[in-house]
């Protein structure tokens, strides 16, 4: 096998995004032949040692597997957590985890609901992840009261948060009948909220809530209801589903359009939610 870089070799085998691999190796938690990993570094995985938290990398030889779950508050969207509740591999059926190694593509903090995607396939999870491709996620945001004009306007021209300067690209009233669809896919209670829709094509953590916080509209709840073309349609609160080639396929195109339509991501440093929540197998 020719030589390949280790974040292309840790997503390949399953274990997490080639981001997400950044973060694994920046972390200390890979190793190459007993020394620690160096990002960037390009490794033969035939004929050198790689482990992650000390277990070699796992042999993916079977299909690769797509799945999208409806993940409700209180879930904490890792593989696994020994300090958490529940986990939201915990809500995949048993059929999903025989699979393969799945992991979740991006996150969503513990709070946040809504849409959240699980592969074996990095390469796919990295077209959706990577900033590069500007892939966007769509948010329904429940606030206490309605946003004012010059509040608006600061979310869309730009919040200086510690990564740099964020912004919302559509940030709209939700009409009733987006509401009612939204929350008939909701674990109840519903606490009557003004809702609004908000699209990003950044992903930094908690970035939403960090948003409407400065601008003093702390954010009750966000469900997470788009990612790319996939829409959350058909799943309530829990449930989860396989997805099916076109839904796939239409996803890894949505990446590759954004690229050609987006031009230079000047505006557009972090495409991945987050807490977006981007994630690693072992957020």
């Amino acid at each position: 096998m020719t030589r390949e870089r280790l974040q292309k070799v840790i997503a390949s085998a399953g274990i997490a995004s080639r981001r997400a691999g950044d973060d694994l190796i920046r972390a200390g938690r890979v190793t190459v032949d007993g020394r620690p990993a160096i990002i960037g570094e390009q490794v033969d995985p035939e004929l050198q040692r790689v482990l992650v938290d000390g277990m070699p990398l796992p042999k993916v030889d079977g299909p690769r597997s797509y799945w999208a779950l409806n993940k409700p508050a209180g879930v904490v969207s890792t593989v696994r957590d020994r300090h958490a509740g529940r986990t939201v591999m915990e809500l995949l059926p048993a059929t999903a985890r025989r699979e393969g190694r799945l992991y979740p593509v991006g996150r969503l903090d513990e709070e946040s609901e809504g849409l959240l995607l699980f592969t074996n396939d990095g390469a796919w999870a990295d077209l959706l992840l990577h900033p590069r491709y500007g892939v966007e996620r769509e948010y329904m945001a429940g606030l206490d009261r309605s946003v004012t004009k010059a509040q608006k306007i600061a979310l869309r021209t730009g919040i200086e948060l510690e990564e740099g300067v964020a912004r919302v690209d559509l940030l709209q009233d939700a009409t009733p009948a987006q509401v009612r669809a939204m929350l008939a896919l909701l674990e109840p209670p519903h606490t009557p909220l003004r809702w609004y829709r908000v699209v990003l094509a950044q992903g930094w953590k908690r970035q939403i809530r960090r948003m409407f916080d400065s601008v003093g509209m702390p954010v009750r709840r966000l469900v997470r209801v788009r990612v790319g073309s996939f829409r959350l349609t058909d799943l309530h609160a829990g449930e989860a589903r396989p997805l099916v080639y076109g839904e796939v396929a239409q996803l890894a195109s949505c990446a590759r359009a954004a690229t050609g339509t987006r031009g230079p991501l000047r505006n557009r440093a972090a495409s991945r939610d987050p807490e977006p929540e981007e994630l690693v197998a072992p957020e």
